[in-house]
């Protein structure tokens, strides 16, 4: 059976986790946010064929993400040790999905995400960078990047004082080519930066 639309995907998420009845079953509740990123990313060219699938991915990997280094909306409660084995497994999870599809470009900038991430958390940048590189992986997968985002990522990677710009400045530019600026505004919105037109310091 196909997946939920991409607006359903964190309680597919739920359900599919709550079925798995594994350690993080426990801990599994019903997300009340909106899948944001996963509905971007299944805005796009690239992935028209599997948009839901597309979603669901996505937000398996965000929730991996937020169980490291922020507030979780599927899984609740978990303790560290926990919380941190179930990111590490959402990760792989989504990763493992993707690669299903035969998606090998969309494999390598989402374990880009992974691994920039735990940089820039460890560098200590602020939640901003991390936020800003998000939008920026999740327009990648859904309408590509090109130089201008690989340049973005080269610049995080150097800690470059002018990164989450660059980051934000190529969202913006690929999200208008593939006409999905609307859908980067409302992720943009959701994880606090509502200020696409003109970023400012994102500490």
């Amino acid at each position: 059976m196909p997946p939920p639309a991409p607006e359903h995907a964190l309680g597919a998420l739920a359900e599919q986790l709550r079925a798995e009845d594994s350690v993080i079953t426990p801990h599994v509740r019903d997300a009340e946010d909106a899948p944001v990123l996963g509905v971007l990313v299944a805005a796009g060219p690239r992935t028209a064929q599997a948009p839901a699938e597309y979603a669901l991915l996505v937000e398996s990997i965000r929730e991996g993400y937020l169980l490291h280094y922020g507030v979780t909306r599927v899984i609740v409660g978990a303790d560290r040790d926990l919380a941190l084995l179930a990111g590490d497994y959402l990760y792989a999870r989504g990763l493992e999905r993707l690669a299903a599809l035969g998606d090998l470009g969309a494999v390598r900038e989402l374990s880009d995400l992974i691994s920039l991430s735990a940089q820039i958390h460890a560098d200590r940048n602020g939640s901003g960078t991390g936020e800003a590189l998000w939008l920026a992986s999740a327009v990648a997968v859904a309408a590509g990047g090109g130089d201008e985002h690989e340049a973005a990522k080269l610049a995080l990677r150097e800690q470059r004082p002018d990164a989450p710009r660059t980051l934000l400045g190529a969202a913006r530019n690929g999200a208008s080519r593939a006409g999905i600026s609307d859908a980067l505004t409302r992720a943009a919105d959701s994880v606090g930066l509502d200020f696409l037109e003109d970023p400012s310091d994102l500490g």
